[in-house]
């Protein structure tokens, strides 16, 4: 009975290790061993911040529209709770990119969460 090797599936699962290793420093990228270990540490930061570009965004967006908010006299909290008294339904990404690109019309929003929030 002929012997049975690992030999091409043991030097495709390097490969395909190493070819994920690639553009890594120096022997990480050159060494199974010590790149596996790296790419491993790599797939769990990737996992854990696919999640944490969420929040990121979200406080990013944030603060841009709290900038906006005190340069027209109210703070971001009041805004927030006027747009919501006024029955305006928009997210913060596009309160955001509206504060940036478009002034006026985030004027617009502000003076209409200043009117729900004094009734």
């Amino acid at each position: 009975m002929p012997r049975a090797v690992d030999g091409t599936r043991r030097k495709e699962r390097r490969k395909k290790i190493l070819e994920q290793a690639k553009g890594y420093w120096g022997k990480r990228s050159k060494l199974f061993r010590t790149a596996k270990d790296q790419v491993m540490k790599s797939l769990v930061y990737a996992y854990r911040d696919r999640r944490r570009k969420k929040r990121d965004f979200r406080s990013l967006w944030i603060a841009r529209i709290s900038a906006a908010c005190r340069a027209e006299g109210i703070t971001y909290s009041r805004f927030m709770n006027g747009l919501q008294q006024a029955d305006i339904l928009i997210n913060r990404k596009a309160l955001s990119n509206l504060a940036i690109q478009d002034p006026s019309a985030f004027k617009a929003l502000v003076s209409k969460a200043k009117e729900a929030l004094k009734v």
